[in-house]
């Protein structure tokens, strides 16, 4: 019974060794390289969610009541200032205008006749000042006529492209009714908040630079060709969100485009005293990113970061590790929670010649 236990304590002795000789095997044959994060001057661009508006939008609605007797143009038609857009039936504003004109008529015979009079003193210099009154007011009555007939015709106030048509040939128009909406495609404006420690970036660092121009990412993830500018700040901050909201101008000459459209401007950040280190030293676990850091001990421990903007081959840290600390550049494929490593160790300079950003 003695020589069984000895026999199967050795061979646990045996095995045990064994496997201690194949974990110390592979930690000899696995060399990984290490760098430290490393702290630039550089800069990164960052997105914002943006509102497109046009330059010029506006609502076109009927002035007068009446039967809608002709559209003249089509949605989504471009139209100049000017043009001829709706006609609402004027049939009783014209007689409204005859009407006038005839009273205006009779008002300048009166006059005429009174001042035949006055001057052979049959009637007193009063009255035709009476008739000339009169002949005024019957003026002033034409010319609201003329008014009131004109707002039967509605015409662009400027150049720009039809919205919707809700109303068709016939319908009953109210006055102040909607007709249509116009906007003026040639600018257009994207609306985009930022917080507060971005704001004052902002105003302190890139307004200094004159570097305020920006790109706009659209929905297709196509980046609009013309690059636009910043260049009004809203005059208060959102108490509910921290947020102040910016406005960049971009051209339109294409008319690409439109009002109501949803994108992305992408502001281009400075960054002073920034601490990047290489993308390829993370790795990511439900949508958060970490490292492998290297302990006095060369044991390898995960740590979790905050990503505070992306570069071509690079991530800005937030916060989650130092300078000071040592990352696995090489291997974390290979790399496991305390697992007690070999390593070369490459200087981060190195490390970013290799990249695609330089520090500046």
């Amino acid at each position: 019974m003695k020589k069984i236990v000895m026999i199967t304590g050795l061979m646990a002795t045996m095995f045990l060794v064994s496997c201690n000789s194949k974990k110390e095997e592979k930690e000899e044959s696995t060399k990984f390289t290490v760098t430290n994060p490393v702290v630039i001057d550089t800069s990164f661009t960052k997105q914002y969610v943006s509102q497109i508006k046009s330059v010029r939008n506006i609502e076109i609605r009927a002035q007068e009541k009446g039967f809608l007797q002709n559209i003249y143009v089509d949605e989504g038609q471009y139209v100049k200032a000017g043009q001829l857009l709706f006609r609402i039936m004027p049939k009783m504003y014209e007689a409204e205008l005859l009407k006038a004109q005839a009273e205006e008529k009779a008002a300048e015979i009166e006059l005429q006749n009174a001042k035949t009079l006055a001057d052979k003193n049959i009637v007193s210099k009063n009255e035709q000042a009476v008739a000339m009154a009169k002949l005024q007011q019957a003026k002033a009555e034409v010319s609201l006529a003329k008014l009131n007939l004109s707002f039967t015709e509605i015409r662009a106030p400027f150049s720009g492209t039809i919205d919707r048509i809700p109303k068709k040939l016939g319908s009953l128009i109210d006055e102040g009714e909607l007709l249509t909406s116009l906007s003026d495609n040639s600018e257009m404006f994207a609306y985009f908040n930022v917080s507060e420690p971005e704001y004052l970036n902002y105003e302190t660092d890139i307004k200094n630079r004159a570097d305020n121009h920006v790109n706009l990412l659209l929905a297709n993830n196509d980046v609009l060709k013309y690059k636009g500018k910043v260049e009004l700040v809203e005059g208060e901050f959102d108490n509910e969100t921290g947020n102040i909201a910016f406005r960049a101008r971009f051209p339109n000459p294409e008319k690409l485009l439109r009002n109501g459209e949803t994108g992305s401007v992408m502001m281009t950040v400075p960054l002073h005293k920034a601490l990047v280190i290489p993308q390829k030293t993370t790795y990511e676990i439900q949508d958060k990113k970490y490292v492998f850091v290297v302990d006095k001990n060369n044991v390898i421990k995960s740590r979790e970061i905050t990503i505070k903007g992306e570069m071509p081959d690079l991530y800005v840290i937030e916060s989650g590790i130092t300078a000071n600390d040592k990352i696995v550049f090489d291997g974390i494929q290979k790399a496991n929670d305390n697992d007690k490593i070999k390593f070369d160790y490459l200087n981060p300079s190195k490390v970013l010649s290799s990249l695609k950003l330089r520090a500046e």
